[in-house]
């Protein structure tokens, strides 16, 4: 719609005043995302790169290392142990000195943890140091939803979020081919293809961590790319509707931690975490084990199949999402999708007719992702959202850690099959689900907040 400048009173130091020109708000959104979602899409699917190349890497790692099924399962998910413990806290510190030279210290100190990965002699060293890049890279994802928040009403919150959810896709797309490349290609120096999967893909991220200082924006107010008029239009939307959230919620910034609708949205994320991570990190070798015949390369191009399924999917509800303003049904059916694909997978030992579940697995968590963040975007202010957002992102990652532990747990007491640890993972996508529909309808409404912020203007 056109935005009326002449017509809206804008608060300034000064007190208020008119401003007289006219633009298009949908096109000024559409053009701070093309300014800002392309280049933090990259820096996502570098994380995804160096979060998720384990999986790819214990095709070859856990036989070299002497790693069984459980023990891989405890490494894959230890990464989510750091990335809690220090979640909250990195996110009030990008709050406070900015995204630009925060995101910038993530990056560099993820990017040396996966490089010195490559050079482990040990189950016991792998451990340690998917720890330490848990604890690098927490804040990151959290931080960067944080980030849009500064940029961008809620009401354009779902389609943006999603389109950084595209880098999640991406980075899986991208990381079995290049990852079992690698592998099956790669042994310079008489170092293990395995070795250079984590040394070659650890780099991008310091390359990135030095470049992002010169390249990202804190704030609307430093944009550049933003006439005058613009720029004071949408730091105005954006305290508007800050206001109206303080409306809602009168508490302090830390008393987030007392709030049952933060804790009840982080168990819907628990949920989520397990059934992506679940799947995410046993996929190679649940497609191996389908097919002896196939190459470690042919298993990463097999397994980006499900992720350019995930992302058509995820695009549609999140757009149906921002266009009917509704979130809650929105979310609950995305999470309710994996319950039904991981039922499917257990049913079926065909690798084609496996892998079209493996889509639907991945269409459900990537559509949820891509919405559900809209949820608490809708109560929480900027200050509690540095917190709030922290508390769901850090434990609701634990179920990063869960899912992958038990589906290795139950595949080494069961004799080497994962049907159980599938089972467990439906289960659990169903209650996250049904908790997701327990969300009172007036907290998950986007036209009430949209409603209050005109009523305050």
């Amino acid at each position: 719609m056109a935005v009326q400048k002449d017509m809206q009173r804008l608060n300034t130091k000064g007190g208020r005043k008119m401003v007289t020109e006219t633009f298009s708000e949908q096109k000024l959104i559409r053009r701070i995302q093309w300014k800002i979602v392309p280049y933090v899409m990259t820096l996502y699917i570098v994380c995804m790169l160096d979060r998720v190349n384990v999986g790819f890497a214990a095709l070859q790692m856990n036989k070299a290392l002497g790693i069984t099924a459980s023990v891989f399962g405890l490494i894959a998910g230890i990464f989510f142990i750091g990335y809690f413990i220090f979640e909250v806290p990195s996110n009030v510190i990008l709050h406070k000195v900015g995204a630009k030279r925060w995101i910038s210290r993530i990056l560099i100190s993820w990017g040396a943890v996966t490089v010195l990965t490559g050079f482990v002699q040990s189950a016991f060293h792998l451990t340690i140091l998917r720890f330490l890049l848990g604890v690098a890279e927490a804040g990151f994802y959290p931080g960067i939803i944080l980030y849009f928040t500064f940029w961008f009403p809620s009401k354009h919150l779902a389609k943006t979020v999603s389109y950084l959810v595209v880098g999640m896709a991406l980075g899986n797309i991208i990381a079995g081919p290049i990852s079992t490349w690698i592998m099956d290609n790669v042994q310079w120096l008489g170092i293990d293809g395995w070795r250079w999967l984590f040394i070659l893909e650890g780099i991008p991220a310091i390359l990135f961590g030095i470049v992002n200082i010169f390249v990202m924006v804190d704030r609307p107010e430093q944009a550049n790319f933003m006439t005058k008029e613009e720029r004071t239009w949408l730091v105005a939307e954006l305290e508007r509707e800050h206001e109206a959230k303080k409306n809602r919620l009168h508490i302090s910034k830390w008393a987030v931690f007392g709030r049952g609708r933060v804790w009840h949205l982080s168990f819907c994320y628990v949920c989520y975490c397990m059934a992506l991570y679940g799947l995410g990190f046993w996929m190679p070798q649940i497609l191996k084990s389908l097919s002896k015949l196939l190459s470690n390369t042919q298993i990463g191009l097999i397994s980006t199949i499900p992720y350019f399924c995930a992302v058509i999917v995820m695009l549609f509800v999140a757009r149906h999402s921002d266009k009917t303003l509704e979130r809650r049904f929105h979310v609950a059916f995305s999470l309710a999708l994996p319950f039904f694909g991981f039922i499917g997978l257990n049913l079926s030992n065909n690798l084609w007719l496996s892998l079209f579940f493996i889509c639907i697995v991945a269409a459900g968590v990537y559509s949820f992702v891509g919405t559900f963040w809209t949820l608490p975007a809708l109560f929480l202010t900027e200050e509690l959202a540095a917190v709030g957002i922290g508390i769901i992102n850090s434990t609701g990652n634990l179920g990063g850690f869960i899912g992958p532990y038990v589906v290795g747990f139950i595949k080494d007491i069961t004799g080497g099959s994962t049907a159980g640890g599938m089972y467990f993972l439906a289960i659990f996508a169903l209650l996250g689900a049904l908790a997701v529909l327990l969300v009172p309808a007036k907290e998950a409404d986007t036209k009430s907040l949209v409603a209050a912020m005109g009523k305050g203007s």
